[in-house]
């Protein structure tokens, strides 16, 4: 798989326009009802079927999001993990392999609205992947409360 999807992005947003269909820039979260498109791994333009479903279905837009990392993005994290006291040293180490990455585009959505949810179509990278397990690894720490007050009342 190609480790920048910039390609990918500036032509879905070409084939979709080439289809009459407006791009609505949203992110659709896990929360709205969404119905997945099963990626096919033999059959990597998919996402052409999944446009052309979108235009069958005679809506008038699709929405569509995209995350490149930026190198503010990636210092944030190693710094916050740095911080995580029982953080492994090969977690740490792949936050900053994620620097390679930076400017690129690990991830890009396309949905469509039809009868009350949303149609998805996602792709991304194995570093995206990465960068968001780590992201959510820290997140999880910022969520732990550590009392550090001493017990001697008794």
């Amino acid at each position: 798989m190609d480790q920048d999807l910039h390609n990918l992005k500036d032509d879905m947003i070409a084939f979709t326009e080439g289809h009459g269909l407006r791009r609505y820039n949203a992110f659709i979260s896990d929360e709205v009802p969404n119905v997945p498109w099963t990626a096919d791994e033999d059959h990597p333009d998919a996402w052409k079927d999944f446009v052309e479903l979108a235009k069958a279905a005679g809506v008038a837009f699709v929405t569509m999001n995209f995350a490149d990392l930026d190198k503010e993005d990636v210092d944030l994290l190693v710094n916050r993990l740095q911080e995580i006291e029982y953080m492994s040293e090969e977690d740490l180490e792949e936050a900053r392999w994620l620097r390679n990455f930076v400017g690129k585009v690990g991830f890009v959505q396309l949905g469509f609205p039809c009868q009350g949810v949303i149609f998805l179509y996602e792709v991304s990278t194995p570093w995206y992947e990465s960068y968001q397990r780590l992201e959510n690894m820290a997140d999880d720490y910022d969520g732990i409360l550590i009392d550090d007050t001493d017990q001697e009342d008794e």
